[in-house]
């Protein structure tokens, strides 16, 4: 009888369940994981109320799989179980995380080191199978170890926080510079954080949920602004000498957030977004282009993770604030995926463990 493991199982839009399902078989070049932890993240839970969204609807270029039965899961730390023919490099019981991207490594954007801009990419939970299961398969060049000073739960978020690293590099964040972030969920948290340790001089966090706001402060916020209460614009205004940001970062990706990153920066500013948007977004062009503005967009991540591991293992970034839910695999809907979509005020980030 073939070994079998516990994995949650998407089929379509809101539809997860918990299964026992074959366990996976490392190819040449791969490598099988143990996985001890798993993030859900914003992307899980666009893809359970109205997916497939990031999910390809067709066959996959590089993997062939397309909609579901699919295992979700891509911010996990595990350990090596198996290496499959070819593979170097690691043993059995390495601690690693996973750069998600699947990519060709032919194309031009390729061939540059830009992987985020692949012509066939595709990601590990999207295009494959992901980490809400017991083991995994990936490519072993996706592969990331882990110092001992990143714990399992820390290495759970090097994947967020990789995206972060992106972010405020796609900003051109220079020392001294002012900015604000719009929306402190997950990645805006983890921005405030990287944006501070990459020199600015002060951050402001707009955020209309009080219990996220309070994060904020924690995590080294100059100040915290709620939009529902004040003109966000104005009050960074008066934090400013009346200058406003030099850098704005959109971690929520609408048409509010980017209203928002636009009235809270000054002259020359250069706005990032990183947040999702599912809608159109319509841009003020007159007040760009009076004030010279910039905007830039920071998708994913290229070659962020080593520096997302060492902000984590010297302590520059801390995520133990982020981890407000601990649960086993088979309370993935219920204690994960609900909580965080009917109860976003009192959750940020849910680590699911599969044993």
């Amino acid at each position: 009888m073939a070994a079998e493991m516990q994995a949650a199982l998407w089929r379509g839009a809101g539809d997860l369940k918990v299964e026992r399902v074959p366990m996976p078989s490392p190819g040449p070049g791969e490598v099988r994981l143990k996985v001890k932890v798993c993030g859900i993240c914003g992307s899980d839970l666009h893809e359970f109320r109205e997916g497939p969204f990031l999910i390809p609807s067709r066959p996959h270029p590089l993997t062939g799989r397309s909609g579901g039965p699919l295992i979700p899961g891509h911010e996990f730390t595990a350990e090596v179980d198996t290496l499959g023919p070819g593979v170097v490099g690691w043993q059995p019981g390495d601690r690693v995380t996973v750069n998600c991207l699947l990519y060709c490594g032919q194309c031009v954007h390729c061939r540059q080191g830009h992987y985020n801009m692949c012509l066939k990419l595709g990601t590990v939970a999207f295009a494959s199978d992901g980490a809400f299961a017991q083991y995994l398969v990936v490519p072993a060049y996706t592969l990331h170890g882990l110092p001992v000073e990143v714990s399992d739960d820390m290495g759970a978020l090097v994947e967020p926080l990789a995206v972060a690293v992106r972010v405020v590099k796609r900003s051109r964040l220079r020392l001294g510079q002012s900015a604000v972030v719009v929306g402190a969920g997950p990645i805006g948290l983890l921005v405030l954080q990287v944006a501070l340790a990459a020199g600015a001089s002060r951050v402001l966090v707009v955020e209309p949920m009080a219990a996220r706001r309070e994060v904020a402060s924690r995590l080294g916020a100059s100040a915290v602004i709620d939009p529902t209460a004040e003109d966000a614009g104005k009050a960074v205004a008066a934090l400013t000498d009346n200058q406003r940001a030099d850098v704005a970062f959109d971690c929520v990706g609408s048409q509010a957030s980017f209203d928002t990153a636009l009235k809270c920066t000054g002259r020359r500013a250069v706005i990032c977004v990183a947040g999702l948007a599912l809608k159109p977004i319509s841009v003020p062009f007159l007040r760009l282009w009076g004030h010279e503005k910039e905007i830039t967009f920071s998708t994913g991540y290229e070659d962020e993770f080593p520096a997302a591991i060492a902000l984590l293992a010297d302590g520059r970034v801390k995520v133990q604030e982020l981890i407000s839910d601990r649960i086993a695999l088979g309370e993935i809907v219920e204690k994960g995926y609900r909580p965080l979509m009917e109860e976003p005020d009192r959750h940020l980030k849910v680590l699911v463990y599969p044993e």
